[in-house]
C-alpha cells in the first residue's frame, strides 16, 4: 500500500501542475500598449530687470583705542590729592588736574633759586660797577692797550654765566613744581591705575593707564578681491572721500549700532592673512559730546562692520540658486524651453548673485533646482511670489 502511494502522489502532483498551466495560459489577458506621457516639470520664474547697486563690504574687528598711554610722574614725592575720576574707569577732560604731589620740597627749592638769581643779579651789578671804575683808571693814568684782565672783562663774563645758571636753575624749579599737579593730556578714561593717595611715587614711574574718548578705531581685515567694491583711494592717510561704515553688536541683549568712517587703510598686506587692514573711525563712543542717548561703544568689544562701497548701474539681482555653476542661469524663454546663458558674474553673495551682461531686460530666470537639466527641455514656468 506504501509503495502504492509513493508511486501514484508524484503522478497526481504533476498532472494537477499541469492542468493549472494548461488553465492559466489558456485563459490569459492579451497585454495592450498604454501611449508615454511627457512629463513637463514645473519650474518657478522670475522676471529681471537691471538697476542701480550700492555694494557694502562687510568684515569684523575688535574696538580700540586711537591713543592708549601710561601716565607718568615727572617728579618724586607723596601724593597728597587725586580727583574723583581718577580711578578704573573714570572719565577725564583735557588739562584736568587727576593727582597733586606733596610742594613743598619743591617750593623750597624754587624760593632758593629764586635767592640765588638775585645774588647772581648782584655779583653782576658789581661786576659792571668795578669794571666801569677800571676802565676809567686805566684811561687817566694808563699808557697803551690794556689787558683783559685790568678791564675786568673775564669777571664780568663770570658774573654773566653766574646769572644765566641761576636763572636756569629757577627755571627747572619752577617747572618741577608746576608738575607735582599732574594733567590730563587729553579726554579719556582711565583703563587702570597703578597709585593712590599717600603714596610715594618715583619720577618715571607709570601712575595709571589711560585712553582717549573722542574717538576708537576698529582695524577691519579685508580680503583683495573685496576691494574693488570700495571707493577708497587705498594708500592714502587722509583720502579725500572716506567712505560711511555702520559698526554692529550684540550688547546687553540688544543689537546696538554706531555710525563711522573708513578713514585709512594700513601700509601692507598681511603676511599671514594675505588681507589688507581697513581702519574705521567711530566718533564719541561713549555719547559725551551730546549723544548721551547712544549706547556706548567700549574697548574690546568684538563687532561686525558694514562700509558702503561703489555704486553701478545696470545691475541684475537673482537668487544664488538660480546660478548653474559659478557663470551660468538658466532662461525660460518664448516657447517655454530652457535656454543655458552665460553672464558677467559682479559677485556672488551667499543668497544672490549680481552681474552685468548675457541676458535682457524681461528674461524669465529659472529659480528651481532641477536634477539634470538640459538645454532645450520643455518646462511649466509659474511666475515667483
Amino acid at each position: 500500500m506504501k509503495t502504492v502511494l509513493k508511486i501514484l502522489l508524484p503522478v497526481v502532483i504533476l498532472g494537477l501542475t499541469g492542468l493549472a498551466v494548461f488553465l492559466l495560459i489558456k485563459n490569459k489577458q492579451e497585454i495592450k500598449p498604454e501611449p508615454v506621457v511627457e512629463v513637463i516639470p514645473l519650474v518657478e520664474v522670475m522676471s529681471v530687470k537691471p538697476g542701480p547697486h550700492k555694494f557694502k563690504v562687510r568684515s569684523q574687528g575688535e574696538v580700540t583705542a586711537r591713543t592708549e598711554i601710561d601716565l607718568v610722574g615727572e617728579v618724586s614725592g607723596r601724593i597728597e590729592w587725586v580727583a574723583e575720576g581718577f580711578a578704573d574707569g573714570g572719565f577725564f577732560r583735557e588739562g584736568e588736574p587727576l593727582l597733586r604731589i606733596d610742594r613743598r620740597d619743591y617750593e623750597v627749592a624754587a624760593t632758593q633759586a629764586d635767592a640765588a638769581v638775585a645774588q647772581a643779579r648782584v655779583v653782576l651789578e658789581r661786576e659792571l660797577a668795578e669794571a666801569k671804575v677800571a676802565k676809567k683808571e686805566w684811561e687817566a693814568l694808563g699808557k697803551g692797550q690794556a689787558s683783559a684782565l685790568l678791564l675786568r672783562e673775564p669777571q664780568l663774563a663770570q658774573a654773566q654765566a653766574g646769572i644765566r645758571s641761576a636763572e636756569a636753575a629757577l627755571d627747572k624749579a619752577t617747572l618741577d613744581l608746576a608738575r607735582c599737579e599732574i594733567k590730563a593730556p587729553f579726554s579719556g578714561r582711565v583703563r587702570m591705575k597703578h597709585a593712590g593717595i599717600g603714596q610715594v611715587i618715583s619720577r618715571g614711574v607709570p601712575v595709571a593707564r589711560i585712553y582717549a574718548v573722542d574717538f576708537v578705531e576698529i582695524r577691519l581685515p579685508l580680503p583683495l578681491d573685496e576691494l574693488a567694491y570700495l571707493d577708497f583711494a587705498i594708500g592714502e592717510n587722509e583720502p579725500d572721500h572716506q567712505p560711511t561704515a555702520r559698526v554692529t553688536a550684540e550688547l546687553g541683549g540688544n543689537r546696538c549700532e554706531w555710525p563711522g568712517k573708513l578713514i585709512r587703510t594700513a601700509g601692507n598686506i598681511d603676511g599671514q592673512t594675505r588681507m589688507l587692514t581697513g581702519v574705521v573711525r567711530v566718533d564719541d563712543p561713549y555719547g559725551l559730546n551730546g549723544q548721551k542717548s547712544r549706547t556706548p561703544l567700549p574697548l574690546g568689544l568684538f563687532v561686525d562692520a558694514e562700509i558702503d562701497g561703489r555704486e553701478m548701474m545696470d545691475v541684475y539681482r537673482v537668487p544664488r540658486a538660480a546660478m548653474r555653476g559659478r557663470d551660468e542661469v538658466m532662461v525660460v524663454d518664448a516657447e517655454d524651453r530652457l535656454r543655458f546663458r552665460e553672464v558677467e558674474i559682479l559677485r556672488l553673495l551667499t543668497s544672490e548673485a549680481l552681474f552685468t551682461r548675457g541676458i535682457e531686460e524681461g528674461d524669465r530666470i529659472c529659480v528651481s533646482l532641477l536634477d539634470a537639466p538640459v538645454d532645450g527641455m520643455k518646462v511649466n514656468p509659474r511666475e515667483r511670489d
